[in-house]
């Protein structure tokens, strides 16, 4: 009788003992591991998100127009717009039209471990997709590209860190500015004093100080900085570098072992795409007065997002988008 190749193998006297007992171990653990597999085939955010009713979305509270408070303190913007799409199919799918979702605040510092950990099962704010970083968590197709810039007060216009040599220069912490400045820093010899913020009203505040000559981070969130203080204090003024250091695919972030949950978070992307609807969402965000000050950023869709739109891709190498 045919005897499976573990059977002969635990039995074959040219395995060691110790041997056996390790390899009994494996198998048990298999074992193990298969009977506690989604009977629907379904991987682990899906499963528990079925069995518990629940979805965990993270969100920032400071960072429009992406994801920020309102003034019920209720979390909106565009990248929460796009995962309450995304909770909309879910429904769909899982039969669970009363599928809560559990909402938490994150920071440029604790969004990756949470996303990591498995608290999260999506991460909705603000988050660059790259090669590092997808190794601890999976990302949506690219939902915007944004560029990183330079931010001075009026009069001082900087183009490039090397007119920054030896001077202090702000961004926020956990970010991919503060990693591309420390690394330019170093590489370049610029002697900058780099100055960290918990989060970005507070690198920008380091800025409106005048603790530090300049601000690094990603375009659509220095004119957004910028916006907010135009309405309370009109005299500021400041201006934003044309060149851009470094280009950002923001994506959603996931579990990095659950191929089928992206796949249906990217469908639902695909389909706004597609649609064209991603358009009217982008306008509202973008192109209009934003709850609740009525900000309103003023910035067209860039040529690169266009290209994501017509051909969606999750790369996270930057030059995929030029």
């Amino acid at each position: 009788m045919f005897r499976p190749l573990s059977h002969r193998l635990l039995s074959s006297p040219a395995l060691p003992a110790r041997g056996r007992l390790l390899w009994s171990l494996l198998l048990t653990l298999a074992g193990m591991a298969a009977a506690s597999a989604s009977p629907t085939g379904e991987g682990p955010s899906l499963t528990r998100i079925r069995e518990t009713g629940v979805i965990v979305m993270g969100y920032r509270p400071a960072s429009p127009p992406f994801s920020y408070l309102d003034s019920n303190l209720k979390p909106i913007g565009y990248s929460v717009e796009l995962c309450e799409r995304v909770v909309g199919a879910l429904k769909q799918r899982l039969r669970l039209p009363d599928l809560e979702v559990k909402r938490i605040a994150v920071s440029s510092a604790t969004r990756l471990p949470l996303m990591a950990n498995g608290t999260l099962d999506l991460e909705c704010g603000i988050t660059t997709n790259t090669a590092e970083r997808a190794r601890s968590q999976a990302f949506s197709i690219t939902m915007f590209v944004a560029e990183t810039k330079l931010l001075t007060r009026a009069g001082e216009r900087v183009q490039s860190l090397e007119e920054l040599r030896g001077k202090p220069v702000a961004s926020t912490i956990g970010t991919t500015s503060i990693q591309f400045l420390a690394r330019a820093n170093e590489q370049q010899g610029l002697n900058l004093r780099i100055l960290a913020g918990l989060d970005d009203p507070e690198a920008f505040q380091l800025l409106r100080s005048g603790r530090a000559t300049a601000f690094m981070m990603d375009d659509v969130l220095l004119r957004s900085q910028v916006a907010q203080v135009a309405l309370s204090t009109p005299g500021e003024a400041y201006e934003i570098s044309d060149k851009a250091l470094t280009l950002e695919p923001y994506g959603i972030g996931m579990n990095r072992d659950d191929p089928g949950f992206k796949k249906m978070v990217d469908e639902v992307l695909v389909a706004l795409y597609r649609s064209g609807e991603i358009h009217a969402i982008y306008k509202r965000w973008f192109e209009s007065p934003i709850p609740p000050y009525g900000v309103n950023l003023r910035m067209p869709m860039s040529e690169a997002f266009k290209r994501v739109i017509a051909r969606p891709t999750d790369s996270p190498d930057p030059a995929a988008y030029r």
